[in-house]
């Protein structure tokens, strides 16, 4: 019996260690940004670069930017924007030709004001990331005016759950 015990106890500990779980660590639990592609008016396939782009967020007042550009250089054919978690909408001025001077750049620049309005959903990633937020039924829309250089905004996918595809595109 005493030799029973102790083999009873080393079967009982490898047990209740092998059944516990490594570490989770998240390596995919960022909440997505929404992605941006700017395409030519007159030739809606081809991609088309805004010239010394900013994106300023009202919000917040404050300039983007992230991996995907920076401040006021020529934009790539696309670019990510967060959206707010804790309301359902965001506004942006997105301007075109932006200058260093703010009076030049209010003077110069083009401005065009885009609101995001969304649903919020949340979606379980796993234990160690837990929840993300992603935004569904997104609209776009910008205020309309003789000298926007906006053009058209089509929302090519509606909801924004990864930064693999375009969500919007802006047409200039």
């Amino acid at each position: 019996m005493k030799k029973i015990i102790p083999i009873l106890l080393i079967a009982s500990m490898l047990y209740f260690v092998s059944s516990c779980e490594k570490d989770d660590i998240c390596v995919e639990g960022d909440t997505p940004l929404m992605v941006i592609g700017f395409f030519n008016i007159d030739d809606t396939t081809a991609a088309k670069r805004v010239s010394s782009i900013r994106i300023k967020s009202l919000d917040i007042d404050s300039i983007l930017t992230n991996d995907s550009f920076s401040d006021r250089a020529n934009s790539p054919d696309s670019l990510m924007v967060p959206l707010r978690s804790s309301a359902t909408s965001t506004m942006y001025q997105i301007i075109s030709g932006s200058r260093d001077d703010e009076e030049t750049e209010q003077e110069i620049g083009n401005i065009d004001t885009l609101t995001i309005s969304y649903d919020l959903g949340e979606a379980f990633i796993s234990r160690a990331c837990g929840f993300v937020v992603n935004y569904n039924n997104i609209t776009v829309t910008v205020p309309e005016s003789a000298e926007n250089w906006i053009q058209d905004i089509k929302v090519v996918q509606p909801n924004v759950e990864n930064t693999d595809n375009i969500h919007v595109k802006i047409f200039h």
